[in-house]
């Protein structure tokens, strides 16, 4: 597979700073119909919430491939999301993920 075929993923795990819950939760859900409106080649942006942690979001995103990540990123919607939520978190860790087999997407659409 070519690099310009290789999906491209991330999980994001924040902490979000006590009080801050609802107004970060807000933040997402604007920012996701940002991306479900525009973004064909975002595949999978799901924020998860962790039982047991009221603080804790999981992000787990998938893109068609680097250059449609590229193209997220300087969305109006992705560029006001980094912006507005540093103020509300207490913590944040990104992993970038190198796909070794399985089944995505990008392989249904390919006809895989």
């Amino acid at each position: 597979m070519t690099e310009d075929a290789k999906p491209f993923a991330l999980v994001v795990r924040f902490t979000v700073r006590p009080g801050a819950e609802a107004q970060f939760d807000a933040l997402v859900a604007d920012t996701a119909a940002g991306i479900r409106a525009s973004e064909p080649g975002t595949l999978i942006y799901a924020c998860h919430h962790v039982d047991g942690q009221p603080r804790q979001r999981i992000f787990y995103e998938l893109y068609r491939n680097r250059a449609a990540f590229d193209a997220h990123e300087r969305s109006p919607h992705t560029r006001r999301f980094l912006a507005e939520r540093e103020p509300l978190l207490e913590d944040k860790a990104v992993d970038f993920l190198a796909l070794a087999d399985g089944k995505t997407p990008v392989n249904d659409q390919a006809g895989t």
